[in-house]
């Protein structure tokens, strides 16, 4: 990946305090085109915070956030077209089938051909299937990948996904991981992603962003941080970093 590559997604000192609570306490990172990049951490730790944020739900207390240049504060619109959003507590309506989902949202995005997109998303994520099945009824991996599909309509060039895998099984899990890499590997957009799985993350992030208490604690290569750190495995990095933010923030610093 070039250096002078661009980021998609810009956030700089962000922060957000509700009365004498910091929920997220000047966070800063990039991603950049092609890139995933996990945002790890505890419940609570500030992760669904800034991913509202990032989305312009929220307004942040101080900072910025950046989408391919666009200031989300002064140009929402801009650069919520270049983004979306997949996660497992937004699922699609039920009552709807596949198709009809995927058509429904494809016209809210303004998604040009709107027909032929939505055939290729169908084959893309293997759901030529279940078009004409109420989304309902499918099974968790199969809601998923509707939803990635969703997400797709519009090529984002910024894809937020929150815990994308939580509560599928393994296999369905596995290709999950094998789409979003997909996704990733053409080089359009860039990817953050939050997960509590850390093989999972240790298998698919190029970058990773340890938060506790609203503050990036750690932040790197997944593969190496454990090593680099005196621990085994991600897993005894991110309960330790759970366990002793404190300690492991001053040591940061």
């Amino acid at each position: 990946m070039p250096v002078s590559t661009p980021p998609v997604l810009a956030v700089r000192s962000l922060r957000k305090q509700y009365g004498s609570t910091l929920a997220v306490d000047d966070i800063s990172f990039d991603v950049a085109p092609g890139q995933i990049v996990g945002l790890l951490g505890p419940n609570g730790a500030g992760k669904t915070t800034t991913l509202n944020m990032i989305l312009g739900v929220l307004a942040p207390s101080r900072g910025s956030v950046r989408i391919e240049g666009y200031d989300v504060a002064r140009q929402r619109a801009q650069a919520l077209a270049r983004t979306n959003f997949a996660a497992v507590y937004a699922p699609l309506p039920g009552n709807l089938t596949v198709w009809q989902n995927l058509r429904v949202f494809g016209l809210i995005y303004d998604v040009p051909d709107l027909k032929a997109r939505i055939e290729s998303l169908l084959e893309r994520f293997d759901l030529v299937r279940f078009r004409d099945t109420r989304c309902g009824v499918l099974s968790s991996g199969e809601q998923t990948r509707v939803c990635l599909a969703k997400a797709m309509l519009n090529k984002p060039r910024l894809l937020l996904l929150d815990e994308p895998t939580a509560s599928i099984d393994p296999a369905s899990a596995h290709d999950i991981r094998r789409l979003i890499r997909a996704i990733a590997a053409d080089g359009h957009s860039g990817i953050l992603w939050t997960s509590h799985n850390m093989y999972e993350v240790e298998e698919v992030c190029d970058h990773v962003l340890f938060v506790s208490h609203g503050r990036v604690l750690l932040a790197g290569d997944p593969r190496r941080l454990p090593a680099e750190h005196g621990v085994a495995t991600l897993e005894e990095l991110f309960i330790r970093l759970a366990r002793e933010p404190l300690a492991q923030a001053g040591a940061a610093a």
